[in-house]
């Protein structure tokens, strides 16, 4: 990186980071350099380290770190060199359109199907209310290589303050600043996107994937859904049925029958 990170008065409140991880095995499947994967350029640890976020960050702020599975004692050095301590992470579980882990992922021991978002505090400062059910898993199909689910974005600003700032940015974004090689809108990414990994939605056949009671869903994730539910229940289930399968409150069925603008029964009374 050429230019130097950005500051605002009082510091940025909230700081997402998606730094380009160089592994010890700089041509192996794993590695970004490895030429299927768009040899996109990476930074040794020393550089990462250095980097001046604790001239960016507010004295009180939070810090979003995505790292790889292998890379884990690295990210936390890291986190810790920026100024912030560690107090939880966030994992993203990476779906096949049926719902089920997409096991096409890398690694020499295991195969992975997930990357840690690390969550770090500098100063003190709580997460916002909705912070306080916000389950700490994100579940959404793969898309081009190194691309992080958009879906991070509602979660981080529902859950910490702005003023926000994405450093590694691959795309621009309302109300954040970006940094990056790839921020500008005038720049193409790089990342070869593979057959199969084009997001979307993760249900198919009618099968209604297994969320968490607080978990939130893309917009056309949650159409998805509605769709799948009103036609369970057009078919007889009941809206009772129909939150325990999926284990969402009554209200939040209703609200997704609603998205699919169906016509509501009365109360007790089958569709048949």
């Amino acid at each position: 990186m050429q230019e130097t990170l950005p500051t605002v008065v009082g510091g940025f409140k909230t700081i997402l980071a998606d730094p380009p991880w160089r592994f010890s095995n700089r041509t192996g499947k794993v590695a970004p350099e490895h030429k299927r994967l768009g040899r996109y350029s990476t930074m040794s640890l020393d550089e990462i380290k250095q980097l001046p976020v604790p001239l960016s960050a507010a004295d009180n702020s939070h810090l979003y770190l995505w790292v790889p599975n292998a890379l884990l004692p690295e990210g936390l050095s890291v986190m810790e060199s920026w100024g912030f301590r560690y107090v939880s992470n966030i994992v993203w579980a990476k779906r096949r359109k049926d719902g089920g882990p997409d096991g096409r992922g890398v690694g020499f021991y295991f195969r992975n199907v997930t990357e840690i978002l690390l969550f770090g505090v500098r100063g003190h400062m709580r997460t916002l209310q909705a912070g306080r059910s916000q389950v700490n898993m994100i579940e959404t199909r793969k898309r081009e290589h190194s691309r992080k689910p958009d879906e991070q974005y509602e979660l981080i600003e529902s859950c910490s303050p702005g003023p926000y700032l994405e450093m590694f940015a691959r795309y621009p974004r309302p109300n954040w600043t970006v940094w990056g090689n790839e921020a500008a809108e005038d720049v193409t990414p790089k990342g070869k996107c593979f057959p199969g990994y084009t997001g979307g939605d993760i249900e198919k056949n009618g099968v209604i994937p297994q969320l968490t009671s607080h978990q939130r869903l893309s917009e056309d994730t949650s159409k998805a859904l509605a769709k799948l539910l009103a036609n369970r229940y057009q078919n007889g289930s009941s809206i009772r049925e129909l939150a325990m399968e999926c284990n969402f409150s009554i209200a939040r069925v209703r609200a997704l029958l609603a998205l699919a603008k169906v016509d509501l029964r009365a109360r007790g009374r089958s569709a048949l």
